[in-house]
């Protein structure tokens, strides 16, 4: 059976909405959504959380991936945003730079570490806390630490630091990156007694499944970018290793609470659907049910 033809106009329109619309799709994925960055308001319920530390605030960035797609104005856009959330410290989950996009990784990627470090070492009021990322590693995590260092920020590398308020404390723990292997629990929790409420920086958001059995109340996790595309009904087609079981959002896990950003910048392709970056702004609540 003969398949009924259309007029050569309607044939015309429809290749020109087409294109059109292809034109639009790919200035929103490629311009629009990777630079539309949105704060994501989460409470956090803790049980073993002191009544000194109710409502304390956590402002969280995660994988600027400073280099091609995101530079110092894109930084300073992200700072100034967790900065309006007022809080009392900005958590920072990794993956701070990315190799130029001539060259693979190593020392030209590490220093993009630069211009990221310039803005943050202007927040001298804010208290911030890092952990690294793999691809700090791949390019060179100690060029990545020590810009961070000399920035002010207290980038913790299987160590762990406590926070004081009123004669109460909670500790934020930082494993090193574990998609290289480096990350070490034991020395990052050691020194901090089991019985007070602790916040894990780990990049990998999956690294949950070995955090279990210890005692921790909360991880903060990026990496996985959230998929930086996702479809309707199906989610994110694509996602890193070590980033398919939790993420993106809250998630609840025996004792555990694990929080993965989506990430402020891109990896190639440099695209975001539906997948907007991220500024988190994280409430701590006292758990008293």
């Amino acid at each position: 059976m003969a398949l009924p033809s259309f007029p050569s106009c309607t044939r015309r329109k429809f290749l020109a909405g087409a294109t059109i619309a292809a034109a639009g799709l790919a200035a929103d994925t490629l311009v629009i959504e990777p630079r539309h960055v949105v704060a994501r308001r989460i409470e956090v319920r803790l049980k073993r959380l002191p009544e000194a530390f109710d409502g304390f605030r956590v402002a969280q960035l995660s994988d600027l991936h400073c280099g091609p797609y995101m530079g110092r104005k894109g930084v300073q856009r992200a700072v100034s945003l967790a900065r309006s959330f007022r809080p009392d410290i900005l958590a920072l989950t990794g993956d701070f730079v990315s190799h130029p996009l001539t060259q693979g990784n190593g020392l030209a990627g590490a220093r993009h570490v630069e211009f990221c470090a310039e803005v943050l070492s202007q927040q001298k009021d804010l208290p911030m806390i890092a952990g690294l990322g793999n691809h700090d590693h791949w390019n060179d995590a100690d060029i990545v630490e020590g810009g961070l260092k000399e920035a002010g920020v207290n980038v913790l590398r299987n160590a762990a630091t406590p926070l004081e308020r009123a004669g109460s404390r909670i500790w934020i723990a930082g494993i090193d990156d574990a998609f290289v292997g480096h990350a070490d629990l034991h020395a990052a929790l050691r020194g901090v007694p089991p019985s007070e409420a602790t916040i894990l920086l780990a990049h990998e958001p999956d690294y949950a499944d070995h955090v279990l059995p210890f005692p921790v109340d909360l991880q903060l996790s990026g990496h996985s970018h959230g998929g930086q595309v996702r479809i309707p009904g199906m989610g994110a087609p694509i996602l890193p290793t070590m980033g398919r079981k939790y993420s993106m959002g809250l998630y609840q896990v025996g004792p555990l609470q694990i929080y993965t950003n989506a990430g402020l910048g891109v990896v190639n392709p440099p695209v975001r659907f539906l997948c907007p970056p991220e500024v988190t702004f994280l409430t701590l609540v006292k758990d008293r049910g």
